[in-house]
């Protein structure tokens, strides 16, 4: 492998994944701040109306962007492993083929995106008030789907090499040119929903193209050719098989909580408005939380890849407890200050008052979703994707469903509804850590496929 690449096999786990992250949770806030600018312009400069719209959106989006992610956390893994056992040969296949298998699911999303959106929109109950903005919003915005995969996979597989500050300079870039964007958009050219979508994505493709470049010059450390970009069967289907699987948890939560979305829209659309404004706090703890996952997978895949079993052992416990840290910290701070967060979005006091009502609930239940996300983590690490998938799909899709037609349909009040989260995450979280358990114990007495 290339001497550059950084060695995660050995050296001060608490230092290495807490300095690892940093530039990932940097890099992470960026991406959310893509949409909390879109929010939070539209919300202040075009009125409630397109922020309702833009915000009603927020959860169909997020299933297709967290499809993308799980394909980047196959890639990171596969890749972490390749450099692990040290083959360039099966690294130099893993890295090409991975961007062929990226780039063909952002353009089949953006088709199927395309296609269905104004059909689930309908679906969910979606405000007559909102449903034309929203439609042009998301229209637009999944033309920026093929480059989101692209930069996903830069990510990942910069990622694996333990380097998290590239990604975070190329983002940075891009984050700064879609506020930019975004002002001109709603506020000279008065395009609202359209102008905040268009500016997402000419950003989105400015960090792909900023990705590809890096990885083809000449001194690179991914070394990317076009002559090498060839598909492999092998190494494809390992990415694929961990990669639907993640892809598919994160669609599921989604999907479980577009039955929450159906909900909150059977409220007035002022307390529509306020789960919209506050529903950005969502993205912006568990992006995160989600580094330090990112980190379990690139340290455990590379000692995994090594047979180093104790560090395996502790990256998990490492990245638990930061994961679990930051989401208390995160989550106690938006209770504190939440009138001030929520101010970011609109000026409307009703709405403001309507999203502390979700503010006061996620926020102390966000940092005990870590015991779930980095078990799962960790077991895909380890090669293993089926089972926690299923897991994830009985504990936060089925149980959520069941709750929203129990629970909350006989109370019918927003804490009866945000109540779901804690309660799913905690059945899920004992699933998914007696999983991990049986593999850890078992996990030694092979060696990872590659």
């Amino acid at each position: 492998m290339n001497n550059k690449t950084q060695n995660l096999t050995t050296g001060n786990l608490f230092t290495q994944i807490l300095f690892f992250s940093l530039p990932l949770i940097a890099s992470n806030l960026l991406q959310v701040l893509f949409n909390l600018a879109d929010v939070s312009v539209v919300g202040r400069f075009a009125g409630d109306i397109p922020l309702g719209a833009v915000g009603s959106t927020t959860t169909l989006v997020y299933i297709y962007v967290g499809i993308l992610m799980g394909m980047s956390i196959g890639t990171n893994i596969l890749t972490a492993h390749s450099i692990g056992v040290g083959r360039k040969d099966v690294y130099d296949k893993t890295i090409h083929t991975a961007l062929i298998i990226n780039l063909v699911e952002g353009i089949i999303l953006f088709v199927i995106g395309q296609l269905t959106s104004e059909f689930v929109l309908n679906l969910l109950g979606t405000k007559e008030e909102f449903l034309s903005g929203a439609m042009l919003y998301m229209r637009i915005y999944f033309i920026g789907l093929p480059a989101q995969a692209i930069y996903n996979y830069g990510n990942a597989v910069y990622s694996a090499h333990g380097n998290t500050r590239k990604p975070l300079v190329f983002l940075s870039i891009a984050g700064i040119l879609n506020i930019i964007l975004n002002l001109f958009f709603v506020i000279v050219c008065h395009m609202a929903e359209a102008g905040v979508a268009a500016a997402s994505v000419i950003s989105l493709y400015v960090s792909a193209i900023c990705i590809l470049i890096s990885f083809m010059t000449k001194d690179s450390r991914i070394k990317l050719s076009i002559k090498k970009l060839k598909y492999d069967k092998t190494i494809g289907a390992g990415i694929l098989r961990l990669g639907i699987s993640s892809g598919i948890q994160n669609a599921i939560f989604q999907i479980a909580n577009l039955f929450i979305q159906g909900s909150v829209n059977t409220f007035p659309y002022i307390v529509v408005a306020g789960n919209s404004a506050a529903q950005n706090a969502d993205s912006l703890v568990y992006d995160v939380m989600a580094a330090f996952y990112t980190a379990c997978n690139s340290f455990m895949g590379q000692n995994y890849g090594a047979g180093n079993k104790k560090r395996v052992t502790m990256t998990y416990f490492i990245s638990l407890g930061y994961a679990l840290v930051i989401g208390i910290i995160m989550g106690f701070t938006l209770v504190l200050f939440g009138n001030e967060f929520l101010s970011i979005f609109t000026t409307n006091s009703d709405v403001i008052n309507a999203g502390m009502q979700r503010l006061k609930i996620m926020g102390i239940c966000y940092g005990f979703s870590a015991f779930m996300d980095c078990t799962i983590a960790a077991s895909r690490s380890m090669g293993k994707s089926l089972i926690p998938t299923v897991i994830v799909i009985m504990g936060s899709c089925v149980f959520r469903i069941i709750w929203v037609y129990t629970i909350f349909a006989h109370f019918h009040t927003l804490p009866s509804l945000y109540l779901l989260y804690i309660f799913s995450w905690t059945i899920t979280s004992v699933a998914e850590i007696i999983y991990f358990i049986h593999i850890y114990r078992h996990a030694w007495s092979y060696t990872p496929k590659h």
